[in-house]
Order: C-alpha cells, then structure tokens, then sequence
C-alpha cells in the first residue's frame, strides 16, 4: 500500500536531483520507500508540480520518457543543456550521469 505521503517524498527526491544528472522511476520508488512503485512515480512526474526537474527522470535503460510534456525531444534538448549526450534519444554513457542519491 502506497502511503499519503509517497508524493511529497517523490517531489522531494526530484528536488535533489543535481544538474547534469539523471534518474530512473524505479530509483525515484526505491528512495521514496517503495521499491515496486515505479509506475506511481510516473503518473505523479506527469501530474505532478511543474517546478521540478522532471527532465532528470528517465526510464531504466536511459530512455526518454514517451510522456514528457512537448515530447522526448524537448526533454532531450533540456538535458542536452545540462551536457547529456545522446544516442537515438538513448543517454549515452547512461551509469555515469545517473544519479544514485546514496552514493557519494
């Protein structure tokens, strides 16, 4: 069961989320206390606070999300700013700018 608080701790997550990285939904679920709800996490990115760096949050193989508001391209184009490099809307070199928030 998916607590009452699970989407602040998602937005708070999101709010760490360094320039120049990125994170998976599945990441975003485990660090939020529920390892299995990476599919919440994506219908809160969706709906969630506009604010937020929803650009960094990507699926498990550095693919672009289908869903991000103006398309993959514009996702591609924000992370672009931010020196991702890709290939075929792919993040290239995926594991070194994928952020792991207990890792140091």
């Amino acid at each position: 069961m998916i607590d009452k608080d699970f989407r602040e701790k998602v937005f708070d997550i999101m709010r760490q989320v360094p320039l120049g990285k990125v994170v998976t939904y599945g990441d975003v679920a485990v660090y939020s206390g529920h390892p299995y709800a990476a599919r919440i996490v994506g219908g809160i990115a969706h709906f969630g606070d506009v604010d937020l760096p929803w650009h960094r949050l990507v699926n498990r193989f550095g693919g672009l999300a289908s869903g991000f508001p103006g398309g993959r391209e514009i996702q591609a184009k924000l992370l672009e700013e931010e020196g991702i490099k890709f290939n075929d809307l792919v993040i290239k070199d995926f594991e070194s700018v994928r952020w792991k928030k207990y890792e140091r």
